[in-house]
């Protein structure tokens, strides 16, 4: 048994996981500022009100996209920094926007970081952990996401002032919400982006990518410093038989192999399942499913900070849990359970039901994503590619991860006025039964297995 460094790797971990707190509350934060921005740029139409909450997600794609690629030639670190940069700048500019154009550039270039972030940081994690721990260290940038999330939640709440049932938009509008709160929302994400641009100065290079990258001694010693000599021996050895005469450039052939693209369309219909068990629509349109049960604007926010306080705490129950159970066992309870919430819930809203019955079917469903679909997706989308084009796999799922969510969050305000929210609920619960059944026939378990030994299972399995 090796004798990790594991403060080490927790505070390599930590830092590099603010990508993460970064991408939460940027995701999330425009939830609470909807109803004031929406007044502040008189948004009335349907079309107009969704492009708004899911022009983000058109940035996330292309940082996405590109991050992994890039980070193949750049490495992890650089990338890292450069997310942290675009957060200050957009964080700020997206608070000063005087129009709803300038207001819709600056989100997009925001979704370029939360890409970027969502793409590097498990990544990044994943490759510098130790396998018995890898789960716990990866599901930590989930965490560090729902920290993001609640602290959004929460400065929502803080800074809008009460708004009383019943105004009207012009009375909205004029309202210190509309004016300067909504500002503020999004601009405070600057303090915590300059902090981590600071500290990734601090973090190590992914000494896989080192290895790739012919620098086999840098390699050594950070892995010397997780593990000791000997786990440096033995992980240098692994990587080096998984990349040999792989190193230099990723060829467009090496992810059209047969047997990588069985793995890359594994990695990419989890993460579509992740959004399309359609749990984000409760994050992103926390207004109107809270309204549909009967809540007014002040009672949504609170609302939001609920659900954000559940999040967190079975976060830490997905941590707990991953390196145990593992992670088909998570996957599968988690599709399973939103399937039957989603059944229930969406018949509440079909007979009627409101107050907090209704609530308490809303945070059953967090609570049941936020320890298996939200972590788990990301720790294995970080493990299954093999590790020569890690970077660019990574990439095309979490840009497709991104398209899911661009859709799902487009789509909502559609489905739920022409199919009806209890409708729209038993749809997510269908997608929710289908991805049971795919998952439960494809997904290999890869808990306590080093990278290097989940990339040779796999792709023997492709035989």
């Amino acid at each position: 048994m090796n004798n990790y460094n594991l403060k080490y790797v927790m505070a390599i971990t930590l830092v590099s996981a603010m990508g993460g707190l970064l991408f939460g509350y940027d995701w999330v934060v425009i939830g609470g500022a909807k109803p004031f921005y929406e007044a502040f740029f008189h948004l009335d139409s349907t079309a107009s009100v969704g492009w708004a909450m899911s022009c983000a997600l058109v940035g996330c794609l292309i940082g996405a996209l590109f991050a992994g690629t890039l980070s193949e030639y750049f490495g992890r670190k650089k990338l890292l920094l450069a997310a942290a940069f675009i957060f200050v700048f957009t964080s700020l500019g997206t608070g000063l926007a005087g129009t709803f154009s300038v207001f819709v550039v600056y989100r997009i270039l925001g979704g370029v970081a939360i890409g970027m972030a969502s793409s590097l940081s498990p990544m990044y994690i994943a490759e510098i952990s130790p396998s018995e721990k890898r789960g716990m260290f990866v599901s930590i940038n989930q965490l560090t996401i729902v920290i993001g999330i609640l602290l959004a939640q929460l400065v929502n709440w803080l800074i809008a002032e009460k708004v009383p049932e019943g105004v009207t938009r012009a009375e909205i509008l004029n309202s210190w919400n509309a004016q300067s709160g909504w500002r503020w929302m999004f601009a405070v994400t600057a303090i915590p982006a300059f902090l981590f641009f600071v500290l990734t100065y601090f973090i190590p290079e992914s000494p896989r990518w080192l290895i790739k990258k012919e620098k086999e001694a840098k390699a050594r010693k950070i892995l010397a410093k997780i593990g000791g000599p000997l786990y440096a021996n033995q992980s240098a050895g692994q990587i080096l038989d998984s990349v040999r005469n792989e190193t230099g450039r990723v060829r467009l052939g090496d992810m059209t192999e047969k047997k990588v693209m069985k793995i890359l369309a594994l990695g990419i219909f989890i993460a579509i399942f992740q959004q399309w068990c359609g749990i984000n629509t409760i994050l992103y349109y926390a207004e109107e499913v809270f309204s549909a049960a009967g809540f007014g604007v002040s009672d949504i926010l609170f609302n939001i900070v609920i659900t954000g306080s559940v999040n967190l705490v079975f976060t830490f129950v997905a941590i707990r849990l991953v390196d145990r159970v593992g992670r088909k066992v998570l996957m599968l309870t988690g599709a399973g359970g939103l399937a039957i919430t989603y059944l229930i819930l969406g018949g509440g809203f079909y007979s009627g039901f409101t107050g907090w019955g209704m609530v308490l079917l809303v945070v059953t469903a967090v609570a049941i994503y936020a320890f298996t679909l939200a972590p788990v997706t990301w720790v294995i989308i970080s493990e299954i590619f093999p590790n020569r084009i890690r970077g660019a796999a990574m990439s095309v799922a979490v840009f497709f991860l991104w398209s899911a969510s661009f859709a799902l969050t487009y789509t909502f305000p559609a489905l739920n006025e022409n199919l009806g929210t209890a409708r729209t609920y038993w749809l997510y619960a269908l997608i929710c039964v289908s991805g049971f059944w795919i998952l439960y026939r494809k997904l290999p378990e890869t808990k306590g297995k080093s990278l290097e030994d989940i990339e040779k299972e796999i792709i023997n399995s492709q035989e």
